[in-house]
């Protein structure tokens, strides 16, 4: 059996959230989520707290095809520390926390607009 990295190679909405994962393209996903012009890929964040500035390196990588960044913040907004809007900005990025369930509805949106758009997404119960 090959145990691979979670990654779906492509953009996609979310089609639903909760219960500790993400279900988008015909598949679900337990854990957090990284949707990036790269595609969508797991994210071992499990809680707000676990988050550093090194958890963004797939986010900044790829910065050049990056307008809006959601951050989804589990079941409640949590403000982003100072030194991740600074390197956001220094990138390109607008930064924008809201709870996760939001983040999602946004990102549904954009990406319906072909928008510029990343997400990353934390999971919650």
């Amino acid at each position: 059996m090959e145990i691979r990295k979670a990654h779906f190679p492509g953009r996609a909405p979310v089609d639903a959230y909760g219960g500790g994962g993400f279900r988008f393209a015909g598949m679900s996903h337990h854990g957090s989520i990284l949707c990036l012009p790269s595609g969508i890929h797991g994210w071992d964040v499990a809680d707000f707290s676990q988050i550093t500035l090194g958890s963004f390196v797939r986010v900044l990588d790829q910065a050049e095809d990056i307008e809006v960044l959601l951050v989804g913040t589990g079941i409640d907004l949590r403000p982003l520390k100072p030194e991740w809007r600074a390197a956001f900005r220094e990138a390109g990025i607008l930064a924008d926390p809201m709870s996760t369930g939001a983040a999602v509805r946004t990102l549904n949106v954009m990406l319906s607009e072909d928008r510029a758009v990343a997400a990353v997404l934390l999971a919650f119960e």
